[in-house]
């Protein structure tokens, strides 16, 4: 699905530059990281894209098959889960390999709890709410993270 997606947007890229739209030479393109199948093949799908986003809520809910909104289940949700750490860890490192950017989104880019280990993994960006980047900002300033 990456490949395919990689060619139309390549395509279609070359088809505005042929009808005379000015197109930016470099335009970034990624994928996001939701699903462990995605996390445990991450190496392979670094070769096709610029960046990756790992989207924590539904990486924690697909990795444990736990809903945080189902109160049946929610406990369940766990993202500091060893599954879910390692699917993290493997994704950080296909992309450090590769030499692409990895950002976290999701709850856990804004846990406190979460942005060691997140930092130490080689995450690059973490994608947070407006409201949790001064906190975050101070967190992260006053740490010591060795990789």
């Amino acid at each position: 699905e990456v490949a395919a997606a990689r060619t139309v947007f390549d395509e279609e890229k070359a088809a505005l530059k042929r009808v005379g739209t000015d197109v930016a030479e470099h335009i970034e393109f990624g994928m996001m990281i939701e699903v462990p199948s995605a996390a445990l093949i991450a190496d392979r799908l670094a070769k096709l894209v610029d960046f990756f986003s790992i989207g924590t809520n539904d990486l924690v809910q697909y990795t444990l098959a736990a809903d945080r909104m189902n109160p049946a289940v929610a406990g369940l949700y766990q993202p500091m889960h060893p599954a879910v750490l390692k699917l993290i860890e493997a994704a950080s490192k296909a992309a450090a390999a590769a030499g692409i950017g990895c950002a976290v989104c999701g709850e856990a880019a804004s846990d406190p709890k979460m942005i060691p280990f997140l930092l130490k993994s080689g995450i690059s960006e973490l994608s947070v709410g407006a409201p949790q980047v001064l906190q975050l900002r101070k967190l992260i300033s006053g740490m010591t993270v060795g990789v």
